[in-house]
């Protein structure tokens, strides 16, 4: 199934579902997700460790590469989800409210083709 017919709450009960058949629910708390989370974050990190911004084409044209970055996004996103089930949050809610905060604080005709405020 793809993103176009995958429910955040389906991915939610898969890793639910997963995390309940190896019975680890006894070492998922929200420190230890959230270690795991930053864990899996640098993994991630360690594709593009000394890659220079032209080299990045290649890296990304490389199949076994692109594999084993789409593995650590994959491990991510099971930390965060596994997270959020813990905390009893909902992503759809918590993501729109942050998005809605960060575009008050970085209007578009402010910031746009720039990260940082114009020089007054």
């Amino acid at each position: 199934m793809s993103d176009a017919d995958t429910t955040i709450r389906q991915l939610r009960e898969d890793i639910a579902r997963f995390v309940d058949e190896r019975d680890w629910r006894q070492f998922h708390d929200p420190k230890n997700l959230a270690m795991s989370v930053a864990i899996e974050a640098a993994e991630l990190m360690e594709h593009f460790q000394w890659v220079r911004s032209e080299q990045l084409d290649d890296v990304l044209a490389d199949d076994r590469r692109r594999g084993e970055i789409a593995d650590e996004i994959a491990d991510v996103t099971c930390y965060v989800l596994a997270l959020i089930n813990v905390l009893e949050l909902d992503l759809a809610t918590i993501f729109r409210d942050k998005l809605a905060r960060s575009a008050r604080k970085y209007p578009a005709d402010e910031f746009r083709g720039r990260y940082h405020k114009p020089e007054e």
